[in-house]
């Protein structure tokens, strides 16, 4: 029987279309079929690229008798959280209420209007390791339904308004520590060995170490770099190929769960850009890892990640075939010594193989291993070692692709490959993130009402908050690399579109508007791989109201701003961009307002002025390069000449410094305190 999936715009449902399970989407006809039926849902939230997502779909949602138990008691409907943030939000804090923990595959089981009573994540079909089967929890919840539903409903009703009374944030019973406090409680989770935060599984936490880069102090640098050093030296990075795997499942950062996602990529560029900057000169071989990290991630999202459509998909599966035709996670990343004299001979892998801890015994399955890269680096030829691993490693089978395009991941890639490409001077990256940001307009924004998400130039889901606040937030930036005022006026649009839709009544921003099928409406102040919604409308609507000269929106991120504050306060660790904020104002109190810094030069290049300016302002600066004359800026541009060649002027609040043509007096203005 085939179930309501085939025509769905998202691969991971498309992967369930031909199970025995009659599955819907998440929409209005599950619930109305949950009504006229009179039965109760169970949601099954997951995701292409999810190892767990495959095994469960394997072995149960493929078994004809467990699909008919689950037929009988309930409407299964599934969800692709990718595509539906704010559901898959709502449902991960039923599950972490009522077992203490989340993950995905997430399942939920509702009453029809939608209300959870009780979840669960991965389940096996049948009873094994502690763990109920499957098809034992449908069974007794679905005669719980039938003979005691007052009960259930009842418990329903009370976990929803628990949910509820959860989702507002916290009340600020006392002022935000002090700055260095902050810094201090992040401190206490540090590894100070390993790098990275708790454990001992490991997320590489990009907003959080985009925090501890605003100051510049010692301590907090020293964890900032550290950390990226560990991540891009680990077997979490892909040596061979670029890009990071999605989180490491030991301290030391040597086995991943090896999906990548596009999100965490594309924050990774822009932090990997960012402490690139704050290192010193006179510490190369960090500043060459950095750099290495930024330019082999590019060439990945160049060379497979990117669609038919010239937009970047949105990840790759964890699992891949061997040559027999049997899958496994992690199978196209790993190596043995065998493989790497294939690749290189023996004298070139016996002095690869040490630098990249590969030995007979391995560190993964059958021998096989991550590489890692260790010690001082041969850049030039150890860079030649690894084309030649990724030549052969292309003809292994590759992990499947979700060709899926997120409006807020491609927002996430174009913002980093501005700021990596005006910081480590690759032009070539500001021209991608000009493309990409062309297609994306047109392709989910333009004369339309704005998608979340697309398949094949299929529109898919609609847009939510984040797309608004990350699109906002990347046309902004591309439009002060380009000096092209047409993305400013769209960066504007975006976010004033977002102010209107999604505001709520504390100031803070909703995760989407509000909708009858979401018992409980998502609001996370805090970050998990993505910032919060909030903490990017923040650093959106300060930007963007910086370079347009739109006090509104300037004033509305002070008081999305004022109620992240007890979230600071509380959980600093995961509240990575809501942190850096609370710094940069810090910051401003002591004089250090954020800047707005001009450029004014003919070349349609970058010169030396403008690369200065993007390597040495400080956190939270609004920064614009354009030729004289430009428009679109408000006035910014007014006034301002090049006349004696590249011109730099940087205002810092109602103060404008005097004017820099050479790029080696420019750190004066941009740290001057005001």
């Amino acid at each position: 029987m085939p179930n309501h999936l085939a025509d769905s715009a998202s691969p991971y449902l498309l992967q369930h279309a031909g199970n025995p399970v009659d599955w819907y989407p998440w929409g209005t006809e599950a619930f109305e079929e949950a009504a006229r039926r009179d039965l109760p849902l169970m949601v099954s939230v997951g995701y292409s690229s999810c190892h767990w997502c495959h095994v469960m779909a394997l072995e149960s949602f493929s078994d004809p008798e467990i699909a008919e138990v689950i037929n009988t008691y309930f409407i299964a409907v599934k969800v692709d959280r990718e595509e539906m943030p704010e559901v898959d939000s709502s449902l991960m804090q039923a599950t972490l209420a009522l077992t203490g923990s989340g993950g995905w595959p997430n399942t939920v089981f509702c009453t029809p209007e939608g209300e959870p009573f009780f979840a669960g994540t991965y389940f096996p079909p049948v009873a094994r390791g502690g763990q109920p089967g499957l098809v034992d929890v449908v069974g007794a919840l679905g005669q719980a339904w039938q003979q005691r539903r007052g009960e259930v409903v009842e418990q329903a009703g009370i976990i929803a308004e628990q949910l509820r009374q959860g989702a507002e944030p916290p009340a600020a019973t006392a002022p935000v520590p002090p700055a260095q406090d902050l810094l201090d409680a992040v401190g206490a989770d540090y590894d100070i060995v390993n790098g990275g935060f708790g454990g001992p599984v490991k997320f590489p936490s990009p907003t959080l170490i985009d925090a501890l880069l605003v100051k510049g102090d010692p301590t907090s640098l020293d964890m900032a770099q550290n950390t990226c050093e560990h991540l891009v030296r680990g077997g979490i990075f892909d040596q061979v190929g670029g890009g990071f795997h999605r989180y490491s499942t030991d301290s030391q950062w040597v086995v991943p769960h090896f999906e990548k996602m596009l999100d965490g990529n594309a924050l990774l560029l822009g932090t990997m850009a960012r402490c690139w900057r704050r290192t010193a000169d006179h510490d190369p071989d960090r500043r060459e890892l950095y750099s290495h990290a930024a330019r082999r991630t590019v060439s990945w999202l160049e060379r497979e990640m990117t669609t038919d459509d010239g937009l970047l998909a949105a990840s790759l599966d964890a699992d891949s075939d061997d040559l027999a035709g049997h899958s496994h996670e992690g199978m196209y990343y790993l190596w043995n010594p065998d493989l790497l004299v294939d690749a290189l001979g023996a004298e070139e892998a016996d002095w690869l193989r040490p630098l990249v801890h590969i030995d007979a015994a391995g560190n993964f399955e059958n021998g096989l291993s991550t590489l890692q890269m260790r010690g001082r680096v041969d850049w030039k030829r150890i860079n030649t070692d690894l084309d030649k691993l990724l030549a052969l490693r292309q003809v292994r089978p590759a992990p499947d692709r979700d060709d899926k395009v997120i409006t807020a991941w491609n927002a996430m890639a174009i913002d980093s490959l501005v700021e990596a490409g005006m910081i480590l001077r690759e032009w070539t990256w500001v021209s991608l993130a000009a493309d990409l940001a062309e297609r994306l307009w047109a392709a989910h924004w333009a004369g339309r009402t704005p998608l979340r998400t697309s398949l094949h130039g299929v529109p898919g889901a609609p847009a939510v908050a984040e797309d608004h606040a990350h699109l906002a937030l990347a046309l902004a930036g591309l439009a002060g690399a380009t000096g092209r005022g047409v993305w400013l006026d769209r960066a504007v649009e975006v976010a004033q579109r977002a102010v209107e839709r999604f505001s709520a009544d504390d100031g803070s921003f909703l995760d989407a508007e509000p909708s009858a099928l979401v018992a409980v409406p998502s609001r996370q102040l805090t970050d998990d791989a993505c910032p919060s919604v909030t903490a990017t409308m923040v650093k959106a609507l300060r930007r963007v109201g910086l370079m347009a000269e739109r006090q509104d929106l300037l004033d509305r991120a002070d008081r999305a701003s004022a109620v992240l504050a007890p979230v600071v306060a509380q959980n600093p660790r995961f509240a990575g961009w809501a942190l850096a904020d609370h710094l940069i104002r810090d910051d401003a109190r002591r004089g250090l307002k954020p800047a707005t810094v001009v450029v004014v030069e003919e070349d349609e290049v970058p010169g030396d002025l403008a690369s200065a300016a993007w390597r040495m302002a400080p956190a939270g600066s609004a920064l614009v390069r354009g030729k004289a004359g430009t428009s679109g800026f408000g006035s910014w541009f007014q006034d301002r000449t090049d006349s004696t060649g590249p011109t730099a002027y940087v205002c810092r609040g109602t103060v404008c410094l005097e004017p820099v043509t050479d790029f080696l007096e420019l750190k004066d203005p941009l740290w001057r305190r005001v």
